[in-house]
């Protein structure tokens, strides 16, 4: 379990940077998915999102290395599955993701590091195929960009979480509910220094984490180095009743992390 939370250690993770409206940003041409593309998903057809989802990120975005990046789906076929794909970063899959039938319709946000100009795409899987949508954002830097904290203090809160719960809905089996799950890590990417040693601080970041209610899994990420500092997932969900959401995760340095979080603490 992780320890006893500080709650102005996780101050930074409680607020996504606004998302813009404008859905002027679509994917561009990109001869980098062109030679991605095999590798990822072989040669299974995708087809267009064809209003099944959107997906919103800004087109300019104020920090690159925390731009946020929202998947909405219709009331139609649910989305089993995803995988989040940022064209022109180092590594380009951000994430893989399952999602289990409480998330639907799929409502959820995450933040990511974009390093250069760059289509974000969204590969969602559903029972008839793959579907694709995205957005091209304007960002650069974000995969070497300077942690917030130093090493030591960064790893002094590893693994703390955090639950927030947003509206009123009640507590009970079948009410739709939104949440926001935050885990302390810096995520570190492999190309950003050390303040004061100038060496480039080793890959460290979170590469699996669950998210349950009771017995009832509502997702899993498998991640990289895309993936932001201090790691957070905002989504709506359908509440089973369950008095807790327990998260599970793990880093790249064999760290497991797992703590049940109180939906009425939320």
């Amino acid at each position: 379990m992780a320890p006893t939370l500080i709650p102005a250690a996780l101050a930074a993770c409680l607020a996504f940077p606004a998302l813009a409206a404008d859905t002027g940003n679509p994917l561009q041409d990109s001869p980098t998915w062109d030679s991605l593309r095999g590798d990822i998903i072989g040669d299974a057809p995708i087809a267009a999102a064809d209003g099944r989802f959107t997906v919103e990120a800004p087109y300019r975005a104020e920090d690159a290395a925390t731009v946020p990046i929202r998947i909405r789906a219709s009331d139609g076929p649910a989305i089993d599955s995803l995988t989040l794909v940022i064209d022109e970063n180092p590594a380009p899959v951000a994430g893989t993701f399952r999602f289990g039938p409480a998330m639907a319709p799929l409502d959820f946000e995450l933040r990511v590091r974009v390093n250069q100009y760059s289509d974000v795409r969204v590969i969602a899987g559903y029972a008839d195929g793959l579907r694709m949508d995205g957005r091209f954002v304007k960002a650069s830097g974000g995969c070497s960009a300077p942690a917030t904290k130093d090493p030591a203090q960064a790893l002094a809160g590893l693994g703390q979480m955090k639950l927030r719960l947003f509206a009123d809905a009640p507590q009970i089996s079948g009410a739709r509910r939104e949440a926001q799950v935050m885990i302390r890590h810096p995520n570190y990417s492999g190309l950003q220094q050390d303040p004061l040693t100038h060496l480039f601080i080793p890959a460290h970041f979170l590469d699996h984490i669950e998210v349950w209610q009771g017995a009832e899994q509502l997702f899993a990420m498998d991640g990289g180095i895309s993936i932001s500092e201090n790691p957070a997932f905002r989504f709506a969900y359908t509440d089973n009743g369950a008095p807790d959401l327990r998260v599970i995760a793990t880093d790249t340095d064999g760290n497991r992390f797992e703590q049940l979080l109180q939906k009425a603490d939320g």
